[in-house]
């Protein structure tokens, strides 16, 4: 990475990569205002935000570590782990959303206002049980709803068309036969088992979430919100979720997360009507509990 960024430090007359690498990394996980920062590494405001900006460019194109599991090895690895949490055979990994605050953007400003009352972006995630991002969709505005960027995402038309296993989600997504959701007002005993277990394996995406908030104060409430309009703000994200990868692949300590406030959302609907294959797929497995 430092190869990368001294090659535009020796066009843009910029600090010395190392220090490049140090702002960046401080930015991100303090969500500090530009002047301390600065003042912390002896340059200027102006310059840590362009210092910033090259960071994130040179991270997201060198650190390739967000990929969907892709060999039936990997894919058949990741079952097993998910089955035994969960004993919900298939799952390849459990998706949510999750609330990033931004400053209210100079177009569309409405658009971008969360329903918990803050400009947002609202980031699409899918993890697998060792917290590890497998798929980050980091471009929707605070209003859209989860069902909606699931829907409109690559990810939906693979899962649909190959057929390689299914996610765990919320009730705030659709049901289908590639992503199961809870059962909704539980009677027997066999579906209330069923929601504990799903909620057993469903869990590990909202832990990945608070993990990676506490690492990254920048995306949290706590550090006001990212400065930036949508598409930087976006860039923001996958490099944090990107470090985050390294750091769970290199066993380093998270933070303390106990002021780390829950901002995903659990709307408790489901918007895509009923789809009886997948209700009779889901009340297969719960016949299982």
């Amino acid at each position: 990475m430092g190869e990368h960024l001294e090659r535009r430090s020796e066009r843009n007359r910029a600090v010395p990569p190392l220090t490049q690498i140090f702002i960046g990394l401080r930015y991100l996980a303090t969500g500090d205002f530009y002047s301390e920062v600065g003042d912390l590494h002896g340059v200027s405001k102006s310059t840590v935000s362009r210092v910033l900006g090259s960071f994130l460019d040179v991270l997201n194109e060198q650190l390739d570590n967000i990929k969907f599991p892709m060999s039936p090895e990997e894919r058949q690895a990741i079952k097993l782990e998910f089955y035994q949490k969960s004993r919900i055979p298939g799952v390849i990994g459990a998706i949510d959303g999750t609330l990033v605050p931004i400053i209210g953007p100079h177009e569309n400003e409405e658009v971008f206002r969360s329903r918990k009352g803050f400009h947002a972006l609202n980031v699409q995630a899918v993890v697998d049980t060792k917290t590890i991002f497998r798929d980050v969709v980091s471009r929707w505005p605070g209003s859209v709803h989860d069902s909606a960027i699931f829907n409109n995402c690559g990810l939906k038309q693979y899962l649909e068309t190959q057929q390689v296993g299914c996610l765990l989600g919320d009730s705030g997504y659709g049901l289908k036969t590639f992503l199961l959701t809870p059962k909704l007002n539980p009677i027997t005993q066999q579906e209330v088992r069923y929601n504990a277990a799903h909620r057993r394996g469903r869990v590990v995406v909202e832990r990945a979430f608070g993990m990676l908030k506490s690492r990254f104060r920048c995306l949290h409430k706590s550090g006001g919100c990212l400065p930036f309009q949508p598409q930087r703000a976006a860039k923001v994200v996958v490099a944090c979720m990107r470090l985050h990868n390294l750091c769970v692949q290199f066993n380093v300590a998270v933070p303390q997360m106990n002021d780390t406030e829950n901002d995903e959302i659990d709307d408790n609907i489901v918007g895509d009507g009923i789809d009886v294959n997948a209700q009779q797929a889901r009340q297969l497995i719960i016949d299982r509990f």
